[in-house]
């Protein structure tokens, strides 16, 4: 699907295109659009009227276009936005649009914005483009449909009052979108087709973007001294690998904020096997490296004015002769050692390594993590909230704000020395779990221990990032969660 933005004239109304006209408030119209619709000859009073039409949320209207417009039909959305998450509302009326773009037999589609400002159009492009993706690349009925079909993917034209600034702005949030689409596509492959190596390969493209990539090989990663990540992957016969990513838009300023990403490409537990049910989900695993990867592509797609680095860790999970067990004693990177309890904690130990590796090399002012980390926080949130972890109370406040701009929200959890206690062992410096109570907080307090001087907060998106339920944006098993919350940190909160 293309979107094409044009200067909106009078003109415009005599082609021949399916037509959506929105309607902001309570089904009236006032302003540019009341003067643009009174000179079209478009009684929307009249359709109002004879339709029962009241402009709420999500309502809309399908009518045949009036004889003096040339139109197939023309919709119109009632729309009110919501004023504590104007970024979502207006991605949401894009995802209702698409939606019915989507049943409409057409190739050419017009949508008329008379009011509505550049950033909110682009909003509401960037919402078609979410509520219409698909993961059905592996569906064969689709590759005979598509080699069947000869109509060409539908061009929507955006018609504007400000071609260049909204032209702009669909840009930019396209860009976002570009990334979101990219998460969403790295958690919903299958674990036979996304191991470590095509995952960094992946990576690699962003070069052209101008992300420089470094791939760690498993010899490396062991001679820079990372045992417990290492421990991880030892069942597996795909290699670890680790990728480090380079993005400077900002050269002069030295200031660094580093990423983290869990990058478990399939997590069976290990010898601590999980339950065969629901086990396929767990090629999800490694949602929060995704969204980094998707996020990196946003930054420089958007020339945003930050410099970044992103350590993602790259393995898998499995049983198998080599793997770790429990009872097993593993030296981290840092010189502590971890009694492993069970393998199924696998997650924390991959941070461990690459937490101490981000502030040990690059000493960044701000450290943020994110990984689908415990199943335990969504025993305490649901899938409604991800869960915050955070050493300092600005960068908790600033991360919530910029995630509830896109609905993807965070939700404070305690960090505190009681928690240490439940992860002290009596064989080594640590143990990797706390017990069942408060696993999600035992988890972070774990990351903690690979804190020093740095201002760090902890996502754990477990909840939040797959079988999610759907909505407006996201008809996908995988949302991307994580890419437009951190996209907006970082180019308007991080300070």
């Amino acid at each position: 699907m293309n979107i094409n933005v044009k200067q909106l004239k009078k003109s415009d109304l005599e082609l021949n295109h399916s037509y959506i006209l929105i309607v902001k408030g309570r089904a009236s119209l006032s302003g540019n659009a009341l003067k643009f619709w009174q000179k079209s000859g478009f009684d929307f009073a009249a359709i109002k009227q004879s339709e029962n039409f009241n402009g709420k949320n999500g309502e809309l209207i399908d009518i045949i276009a009036p004889q003096n417009i040339k139109a197939n039909r023309i919709i119109i959305f009632g729309f009110e936005p919501d004023e504590k998450q104007k970024y979502f509302s207006f991605m949401r009326l894009g995802g209702i649009i698409g939606r019915k773009i989507s049943s409409i037999k057409t190739n050419k589609i017009s949508i008329i914005f008379t009011d509505e400002s550049d950033e909110e159009i682009a909003l509401i492009g960037a919402g078609i483009k979410l509520n219409i993706y698909k993961f059905d690349k592996y569906m064969s009925k689709k590759e005979q449909d598509k080699n069947k079909k000869t109509d060409k993917e539908p061009i929507i034209n955006f018609l504007v009052k400000n071609k260049k600034g909204a032209q702009e702005a669909v840009e930019k949030r396209q860009n976002l979108v570009s990334g979101i689409l990219l998460a969403r596509d790295l958690i919903n492959e299958p674990a036979n087709m996304l191991g470590p190596e095509e995952f960094s390969n992946i990576a690699l493209k962003l070069t052209d973007l101008g992300v420089r990539v470094e791939v760690f090989a498993k010899e490396q990663i062991e001679k820079l001294g990372m045992g417990a990540f290492l421990a991880v992957a030892k069942g597996s016969e795909r290699p670890a690998k680790m990728l480090v990513l380079h993005y400077n838009g900002d050269k002069e300023n030295d200031n660094l904020i580093a990423l983290a990403g869990k990058g478990v490409m399939f997590d069976s537990g290990g010898i601590s096997l999980k339950p065969a049910n629901s086990m396929q989900d767990m090629k999800a695993d490694m949602g929060g490296a995704a969204a980094i990867l998707g996020l990196m592509k946003v930054l420089a797609l958007n020339k945003v004015k930050n410099n970044v680095v992103a350590i993602i860790g790259l393995c898998e999970n499995m049983p198998d002769g080599k793997a770790y067990r429990p009872g097993d004693i593993i030296k981290t990177l840092s010189g502590q050692t971890i009694e492993v309890i069970s393998t199924d904690a696998e997650g924390r130990l991959v941070l461990a390594d690459i937490l101490w590796y981000a502030q040990k090399r690059f000493k960044p002012r701000i450290l943020i993590d994110l990984a689908t980390l415990t199943g335990a926080i969504m025993v305490g949130l649901g899938q409604e909230f991800a869960g915050l972890f955070t050493n300092d109370k600005i960068l908790a406040d600033k991360l919530m704000e910029a995630g509830e701009k896109y609905n993807e929200k965070l939700w404070p959890m305690p960090l505190h020395p009681a928690y240490d206690k439940l992860i002290d062992s009596k064989f080594a410096d640590m143990k990797n779990t706390g017990g069942r109570y408060g696993g999600a907080c035992t988890a972070a307090q774990f990351l903690a221990r690979f804190i020093k001087d740095v201002r760090w907060a902890h996502i754990d998106i477990a909840g939040v990032g797959f079988a999610v339920k759907q909505n407006e944006i996201n008809n996908s098993w995988a949302p991307g969660f994580g890419v437009a919350l951190l996209s907006e940190y970082l180019q308007n909160f991080a300070d």
